[in-house]
């Protein structure tokens, strides 16, 4: 038993005005076959590639960041202040927990 995809189509698009679905088909028309849109994609897909890319590394220093705080705060039991630290550690991630030892060494926490 084999689809009428074109049946199919017609009745799915019954209730459409029929310019709607011309502009549709006339829209697809221009788009295939267009190199200027083959380009844009390209560009897009490497855009995401990086744009994943570049996530994935800021996700895992936050994540380490959030670990070396539970580390300092409640396994050392540095007393530093909680939401400062816990803001710094998760933006700037084991960088951030450094900076908040240094000032708590020289005595600005």
């Amino acid at each position: 038993m084999a689809f009428d995809f074109l049946n199919i189509f017609s009745e799915a698009t019954a209730g459409i005005d029929g310019n709607v679905a011309t502009g549709a088909v006339n829209t697809a028309n221009s788009i295939l076959g267009n190199p200027f849109w083959l380009i844009i994609g390209i560009i897009l897909i490497v855009v995401t590639i990086l744009l994943l890319l570049f996530l994935k590394k800021i996700i895992v220093n936050s994540i380490l960041g959030l670990i070396l705080f539970a580390v300092v705060k409640f396994g050392l039991g540095i007393g530093l202040p909680t939401i400062p630290t816990l803001v710094v550690s998760i933006i700037f991630g084991p960088a951030g927990i450094g900076v908040m030892l240094l000032l708590k060494f020289f005595g600005l926490f």
